[in-house]
């Protein structure tokens, strides 16, 4: 069985952002001050982790996001980040570089309501989540092909030897209550093949994670609630997704996730912790 970690966390906050203006993939902002102390604070919290690999969205705001995480990693500050096209935040045409009560009043005039609304030149809902199931299923078969070459040149005993487990399973059980544990900690207590780290955007997460639960089932925390389910991550929100092939099996990835837009860590930022659901 090939088994990886996935931590998925949202980019910091910029100027745009603070001001509830669409970004989208047409404006490239940086963070801002507050964003690179959120960035700081994600970076502290999974400074722990040994991630295998890093995967950044290629618009500046992820990229500065996810350089300062590594940053406080204690184990993988060099490790190379791969910006990826794919991890780009949906697309909203015209209504980018526009102040949020734009989109609304857009779709109002189109009879429709956001998210679902498409303004001119943007992106359909259907379009990102195919951006973002390409890009899981290219980290499946990056797990896959680990755990192959893996078993090529050392054979099978050669695990019990490799990383050790608390360097690759991520620190739930000292951010997390009890509760947003699944009963099992998402089988994280084994060896895993990879531990990948991905920076992206607020909406793409969100269908995301929409496609993990309504296409792949998705296993979710007990105490989720379809409001959480359905909001954006906040700045740097930080989930955590443990993901089993049987028999690296690529179309039937069983999922778990362990806890979804955790924000602990943004307790002392001092910068809101709360999204605009359409963001």
């Amino acid at each position: 069985m090939v088994r990886f970690g996935l931590t998925v966390v949202r980019h910091g906050e910029t100027k745009y952002n603070k001001d509830k203006i669409l970004q989208g993939q047409g404006v490239d902002e940086p963070l801002s001050a507050t964003g690179f102390r959120q960035a700081d604070a994600a970076g502290l919290f999974l400074s722990n982790v040994k991630f295998t690999h890093v995967f950044s969205s290629d618009l500046l705001r992820a990229k500065q996001t996810a350089a300062t995480i590594l940053g406080k990693n204690k184990f993988c500050k060099d490790l190379e980040i791969k910006c990826d096209a794919r991890l780009r935040e949906r697309k909203y045409g015209v209504a980018e570089g526009r102040p949020l009560t734009d989109l609304k009043a857009m779709a109002k005039a189109a009879g429709e309501q956001c998210p679902s609304f498409t303004p001119s030149g943007g992106e359909t809902l259907d379009e990102v989540r195919e951006r973002a199931r390409d890009f899981f299923e290219f980290l499946c078969r990056l797990a896959v092909e680990l755990e192959q070459k893996e078993q090529d040149m050392h054979g099978a005993a050669s695990r019990s030897s490799g990383t050790s487990e608390e360097q690759l399973v991520f620190p739930w059980t000292n951010h997390c209550s009890e509760a947003e544990l699944s009963s099992d900690n998402g089988g994280a207590s084994k060896i895993l093949d990879a531990n990948i780290l991905v920076v992206s955007h607020g909406a793409y997460m969100r269908n995301w994670i929409s496609y993990f639960v309504s296409d792949l089932n998705c296993t979710l925390p007990t105490n989720l609630t379809k409001s959480q389910l359905s909001s954006v991550s906040p700045n740097t929100g930080v989930s955590h997704f443990i993901v089993k092939l049987e028999n690296g099996n690529l179309l039937k990835p069983e999922i778990t996730c362990v806890c979804l837009n955790q924000d602990s860590h943004l307790v002392d930022v001092g910068a809101e912790c709360v999204a605009p659901k359409v963001f």
